[in-house]
């Protein structure tokens, strides 16, 4: 498999950002700190509440990002939960509907799609689980004819074992019913701590990928180090370089030619400034070298 990324396809770099003071604010905020990618919660993440969309916002910051050559993704509220729709406590209804809002606001701020978990049993049967999200995703994307997909990202295992394998991902998209409105966000600190993911055998997990047909459908990257030693299943990020994954892992990953297009944003604390901004640099760097080899 080829290693590194060209000029020409570099990947988008950025991070996470608040969106306080609006879409369009938080589109100009990541531009202003090097970044060429973002990441923001549509609406308040702690909550399913559908949010009235304000479409002049919206279209300010999917035409700032035009102009610039940014790119965004939307992250759903920590209360999604595909798996646990349906199962009395959260109505099937109540977490489609936040889903499509979800849509529906990434859609006019021209991101790219919005991250899911994968989902947590908590106690369902797995068979109950995984059908679940599927039923879930089935009737969220029905109605949905927009451009930006349902991104599924794997699970660290700190909550239980489901969602941790790339085959899980890859087998639930091929059984939902429309699976081309679905791609998939890869998070590089879940992927180490599920243990799926060894930093000294980079070439097998890219190639394990290849087989299962996971990496045709990657459209964005959590980049993220970890504060935990590989497989101890403890989803707790780091800075990049800082952690147990290392600059040199994360590096011989995020060139390698799968990621050259990629959406990447880092999921990791502010520094000093209040940004990004040293972390996207140094990140950046990776690809610049690789170009002069």
């Amino acid at each position: 498999m080829a290693r590194t990324a060209s000029t020409t396809s570099s990947p988008k770099i950025g991070a996470h950002v608040s969106i306080r003071g609006g879409y369009g604010q938080a589109a100009r905020f990541a531009w202003e700190s090097g970044a060429t990618c973002f990441q923001y919660f549509p609406k308040n993440p702690r909550s399913l509440r559908v949010k009235p969309l304000d479409r002049r916002d919206a279209a300010s910051c999917a035409a700032f990002c035009r102009e610039k050559g940014i790119v965004s993704i939307a992250h759903t509220p920590y209360p999604t939960n595909l798996a646990a729709a349906g199962d009395g406590t959260t109505p099937r209804a109540v977490m489609v509907a936040s889903l499509l809002n979800d849509l529906e606001i990434a859609e006019a701020c021209g991101s790219l799609g919005i991250v899911v978990h994968f989902g947590h049993f908590s106690g369902i049967e797995p068979l109950q689980g995984y059908q679940n999200i599927i039923q879930c995703i089935n009737d969220t994307l029905k109605s949905w004819d927009g451009q930006a997909k349902l991104l599924i990202e794997n699970q660290a295992g700190n909550h239980g074992k489901e969602g941790m394998t790339l085959e899980e991902l890859v087998k639930i998209r091929e059984l939902c019913r429309d699976p081309e409105k679905i791609g998939f966000c890869l998070d590089t600190c879940h992927a180490f701590a599920a243990g799926i993911w060894n930093p000294l055998h980079t070439e097998e997990f890219l190639q394990h990928g290849e087989a299962l047909g996971y990496w045709p459908h990657l459209v964005a990257v959590h980049l993220n180090d970890s504060m935990y030693a590989f497989g101890l299943r403890k989803d707790r990020h780091a800075q990049i370089g800082k952690g147990c994954i290392g600059d040199a892992g994360l590096r011989n990953l995020l060139t390698a030619q799968p990621f050259s297009r990629m959406a990447i944003a880092l999921e990791t604390g502010k520094g000093p400034d209040g940004t990004h901004r040293q972390e996207i640099a140094a990140v950046r760097k990776w690809y610049e070298a690789e170009v002069q080899l």
